[in-house]
């Protein structure tokens, strides 16, 4: 698995998460969050699921990194929103399988999911929320889910 950062380029998990070591030794005594998001759209024939990984200096930038996967498409809004959802949580679970994950591992961590409390994905906040945290992690929505519906959302056009 594959991440892209605009400042260092195509990145193994352990080459990331060694960036994300490197973001924080810039200031130690800072706040962080590690945080989660994927999004999705259908175009052209396939759709392109982006994961988003940001380390969220709090109050004092971040950085983040991304991963392009191509599926045949998905039309169907239920599946795409579990196939995102479920996308962030195999990232997750890939970072923390890395032996380089223990360096970062008491950041709190955050899955942001593109459902809200307006529009179609309204119906889904309590099966979705409900998953993430089931597995342990602390979820977001929108309008505070920005890992999904900013960060990812950009990369999927």
């Amino acid at each position: 698995m594959l991440f892209i950062s605009p400042t260092d380029g195509r990145l193994s998990i352990a080459e990331m998460l060694a960036a994300i070591e490197r973001f924080i030794a810039v200031d130690e005594a800072g706040r962080y969050k590690l945080i989660i998001g994927t999004d999705s759209q259908t175009h052209h024939g396939e759709t392109l699921f982006v994961t988003a990984v940001i380390v969220h200096r709090i109050g004092k930038g971040a950085r983040f990194f991304f991963h392009r996967q191509s599926r045949p498409p998905v039309q169907d809004l239920r599946q795409r929103v579990y196939l995102e959802t479920a996308a962030s949580l195999e990232t997750v679970q890939r970072m923390q399988r890395d032996p380089a994950f223990q360096r970062i591992i008491d950041l709190p961590i955050e899955i942001h999911v593109d459902i809200g409390t307006t529009g179609a994905t309204r119906s889904m906040i309590q099966e979705i929320v409900g998953w993430v945290t089931s597995v342990g992690y602390t979820v977001k929505i929108k309008p505070q889910s920005y890992g999904a519906s900013a960060v990812a959302d950009r990369y999927t056009k």
